[in-house]
Order: structure tokens, then C-alpha cells, then sequence
């Protein structure tokens, strides 16, 4: 069996490779992309970083690969759809660089609260001026994390080191997990208005997390470090907010495009400190990376396990046949559920009604846990998803019923917080077709879809016309629609599917319609 190795690769993991028997391995950085469209068909795995954008076409090149791995976490360049299409297994190695990351997002605070940058620039010029550098102590400070997954908790407990008063927004973290942390949980407004240091450690959103709105009601003199994603911050608010000094510095290794624009205005501020995507870039976390995902591809070749797939569970081929369209039905739910709840999950109930509940049901459980996991935890995947929840303080209970009612197979899921519980109901319909046939206590058969709107209404006339006009106007196209009510005159529900993602005029006029309770946005 053959592997190429397409970015540069710690030398001990190209070893592992060297001296596995049956294993055949050739090292060929930098290929243009036609020659690695020439190259692939002769080998059963790739291995890459980040440098290889693994496309389509490639993928489509491909005819004997059977599985793509990632040295480290991110699987950006990597497109998952074409290589799921083809059947081929894609693996990451999401545990090796944590602790640098976590490392470099500390080497960048330290760095502002004392100017070493801009102190260093000054010594090379041959200037000599200490009071120019005068700089900001950790100690007693306030850090605001938001995202308190592995990387923000190691931030944390080093922080504390400092002695440092550690807040944190993460709408998925228990108070009890919090507690354990020896962190405060707090709403992302009152975090913003108390710290004096932000660190980000969140995956990407659907809009900035800081944008206009939230610098203006930081605290004055806030610095902020950001090695998470550059989508995370709105550029220009940013430079507006450090040039009327409401931040005092930031430092950022991630950019919402990379490499960073030579003309790109943020490297015109001596206040922002610039590194070029160094999260990872530490020679223990390159040795760790290679090193597992070596021996993982290593693993799948000779033996047909799989560890650490981002595209599959980790079942054998039979198993996966027969539950493939529940395993796509439970990811989308846990997905659909997580933006229908505002408050941390506490537990999470799983009830399999019907032919489905007499298959293996342990990985559409962790199907489920991925959906609910995928906005607010980056990496996750079948693998670590019931790890997170464990970590998180959620639990998980799973029941069965044989017993068939209006549909031949259901999967019921619960969400428990403190605000109370949600629940969801899907099945599959003819060739793999997933739909919503109960949300809460409304019955539906709507399909599942990449972008829908969910509202509480009035069951009163004109309300169905009001939202058509409102969305007309603002060019979105509704594809289905789908009203679940208890009785007329009542409360009702509605779900939307929609062609495209709401438009925040959109949604801010749904809202003003007095016969709408509430209107949410979801994407899968």
C-alpha cells in the first residue's frame, strides 16, 4: 500500500511510515496541483497540512485512495463532501497542537502587556526609550475567555497561574463544569464589560463575534488576543476601536484571510500585533500531529480501523451500511437542536422508536452529540463527541421502543437546561429523506433543510401573508413551509425552509409583527 505525503511532515512520522512493513511511502512537497492530480491515482492515502488544498478534483483523481489525513485539527483545505461522495475516510489529529496553541495565545498577552514587540522595533532602530514601553501587569486582572473548550481551559488554568480572575461565555459549559474549572460563567455582554484581557477560542460564526456593537460597550482598555479564526473579528471595527483607544492593543494570528494582504490595513497599527498563524507552529506539536496521524492511517490501511474520521463513524462497513441515513438524521437534529437552546446542556435524552431501535444505535447517539456540538466546539467529530459531552458535565441516556406508531422508525431528542427542556422527533421518509415530524408538542412533516426559519406565531388570518411579504421583499425565496398548531386561534409553530440565510433586516421586521412570538435562524 502506497502513501504520499504532500506538505512537509515531522521527520519521526515519515519514519513510522519508512518502517511499516506493507507500507510504502513517498514524500513530494509543493506539487503543483496538476502534477498531484497526476501523482494520486497511484496511492491508497494522502497525507497533508495545511499548504495542500485537497479539492474536488483531486479527490475525483483519486481512484485508489482510501483515506486523506491531516496533520493537525483543521480540515479547511480538505473538501469533505467530494471525499465522502467517493467513500474515501478523512482523519485529522485533533489532540497534538492544543497545548501550543494555548501557549502562543499567552506568549501574545504577555507580549502586549509589556510592548515587547513594539519595544524590540525600538531597540533596532537604535533608540533607547523605557517610558515609551510602559506596560500593564497580569496579575489581579480579568480575562474574559469565550470558548471554554480544550484550548480555552488550558488557557484558564494558566491564566489563574497569574492570578488572574478568569470569566468565560460558552453558552454549552454547565455552572457545574464551570465550577470544577474554577471559572465564572457569564453572558458574553457582561464579559465584554468587565475584562481587562479577551482571549477567543471559539469556532467560526456566521458573523463576527466582535463587531461594532460589542467594542462599544468593552471596557475601556481592553487588549485581545485571537488564535482561533480571523472570521471571529469585524477588521475594520476593530482598527476603529483601537485608533480611538476603547482597545488598547490586540494581538491576532489568524486572519479572515491568510496569508495576510501585504496592503491589508491591520499591519499599518503598531497596537496590533501580527503573527503569521503560529498556533501550531511549535516543534513538539509537529512531531505530535505526524506522529499520530501516521500511525492512524497506518491503523486504517492494515487493519480497517478507523480513529479520529471527521466524515465517518467509527463502525465497521456492514454496520454503517444499515444505519448511514439515521447516523446523517441524528447529526442533523443534534444541529437543529443546538440553535433552538440558549442555555448550556445538562442532558441529553435519546429515545429510538420503532425498526431503528433493533440496529446498532451507539453511533447515531454520537451523531446526535456532533450536531450538538458542531457550532460551538471546533474539531469535533464522531470520535471526541461523546468526550466533550462527558467533559462537559452532559449527560446522555439513550432508551428503545420496538413499538411502531404513525412512522416505521423515530428518533426522539430531548435537550434538558436550566431554562427547561426542548425536543425534536425526525425519521426518514422513502430513499433517505430526513424530516422534523414533532417539535416539542406540534406535529410537522418538514424537511430538513440547510437554511429554515423557526417561529412561534399567533394562529390568527394574515400572519402566513405578512411573513411571504417580508421575505419577499428582502429576496429571500421560501421553499417550503410547514405550520404545526394545537388548536385554532392558539399558539402555532412554523418552520421555512428557505434558499438562502436570513438577512438581519429580515429578521429584525419578523420580529416587530406583533402576532410573532419569536423567530429563530438555523443552519445545518
Amino acid at each position: 500500500m502506497k502513501v504520499l505525503v504532500s506538505d512537509s511532515l515531522s521527520a519521526t512520522g515519515i519514519e513510522i511510515l519508512k518502517n511499516e512493513s506493507g507500507i510504502k511511502v513517498d514524500v513530494k512537497t509543493g506539487l503543483p496541483k496538476e502534477e498531484l492530480i497526476a501523482a494520486i491515482p497511484a496511492y491508497d492515502a494522502l497525507i497533508v497540512r495545511s499548504a495542500t488544498k485537497v479539492t474536488a478534483d483531486i479527490i475525483e483523481a483519486g481512484t485508489n485512495l482510501k483515506v486523506i489525513g491531516r496533520a493537525g485539527i483543521g480540515v479547511d483545505n480538505i473538501d469533505l463532501d467530494a471525499a465522502g461522495k467517493k467513500g474515501i475516510i478523512v482523519m485529522n489529529a485533533p489532540e497534538g497542537n492544543i497545548i501550543t496553541t494555548a501557549e502562543h495565545a499567552l506568549a501574545l498577552m504577555m507580549a502586549m502587556a509589556r510592548n515587547i514587540p513594539q519595544a524590540d522595533a525600538s531597540i533596532k532602530k537604535k533608540e533607547w526609550a523605557p517610558k515609551k514601553f510602559m506596560g500593564v501587569e497580569l496579575h489581579g486582572k480579568v480575562l474574559g475567555i469565550v470558548g471554554l473548550g480544550r484550548i480555552g481551559s488550558i488557557v484558564a488554568e494558566r491564566a489563574k497561574a497569574f492570578h488572574m480572575k478568569v470569566l468565560v461565555f460558552d453558552p454549552y459549559i454547565s455552572k457545574d463544569h464551570a465550577e470544577k474549572v474554577g471559572v465564572e460563567i457569564v453572558e458574553l455582554k457582561d464579559l465584554l464589560l468587565r475584562s481587562d484581557f479577551l482571549s477567543l477560542h471559539a469556532p467560526s460564526t456566521d458573523k463576527p463575534l466582535l463587531g461594532k456593537e460589542e467594542f462599544s460597550i468593552m471596557k475601556p482598555g481592553m487588549r485581545i488576543v485571537n488564535c482561533a479564526r480571523g472570521t471571529l473579528i469585524d477588521d475594520a471595527a476593530l482598527i476603529e476601536a483601537v485608533t480611538s483607544g476603547k482597545v488598547a492593543q490586540a494581538a491576532l494570528d489568524v486572519y479572515t484571510q491568510e496569508p495576510l494582504a501585504e496592503n491589508s490595513p491591520l499591519r499599518n497599527y503598531p497596537a496590533i500585533i501580527c503573527t503569521p498563524h503560529l498556533g501550531a507552529s511549535t516543534e513538539e506539536a509537529q512531531e505530535k500531529v505526524a506522529v499520530a496521524i501516521c500511525d492512524q492511517i497506518i491503523d486504517y490501511l492494515k487493519y480497517g480501523n478507523v480513529r479520529n474520521a471527521v466524515n465517518m463513524p467509527s463502525i465497521d462497513a456492514e454496520t454503517l451500511k444499515k444505519i448511514r441515513p439515521y447516523l446523517k438524521l441524528g447529526e442533523d437534529l443534534g444541529l437543529f437542536l443546538s440553535q433552538m437552546v440558549d442555555a448550556p446542556v445538562l442532558k441529553v435524552a435519546v429515545q429510538y422508536n420503532g425498526e431503528v431501535a433493533g440496529v446498532k444505535v451507539e453511533p447515531i447517539t454520537t451523531s446526535i452529540l456532533k450536531g450538538l456540538f458542531t457550532k460551538s466546539i471546533d474539531g469535533v467529530n464522531m470520535v471526541n463527541a461523546p468526550f466533550l459531552a462527558k467533559e462537559r458535565g452532559v449527560e446522555v441516556q439513550e432508551s428503545k421502543s420496538t413499538e411502531v406508531h404513525e412512522y416505521t422508525s423515530t428518533i426522539l431528542v430531548a435537550l434538558t437546561t436550566r431554562n427547561g427542556e426542548k425536543s425534536v422527533t425526525g425519521s426518514i421518509f422513502g430513499k433517505g429523506d430526513s424530516r422534523i415530524v414533532k417539535i416539542d408538542e406540534y406535529y410537522f412533516e418538514a424537511v430538513l433543510s440547510k437554511n429554515m426559519l423557526v417561529l412561534n406565531n399567533m394562529d390568527v388570518p394574515g400572519v402566513i401573508g405578512n411573513l411571504g411579504h417580508i421575505l419577499g421583499k428582502n429576496n429571500i425565496n421560501i421553499a417550503g413551509f410547514h405550520l404545526g398548531r394545537l388548536k385554532p386561534g392558539d399558539r402555532a409553530m412554523a418552520i421555512l425552509n428557505i434558499d438562502s440565510p436570513p438577512t438581519t433586516e429580515a429578521l429584525r421586521e419578523l420580529k416587530k409583527d406583533p402576532n410573532i412570538v419569536n423567530v429563530l435562524s438555523v443552519t445545518l
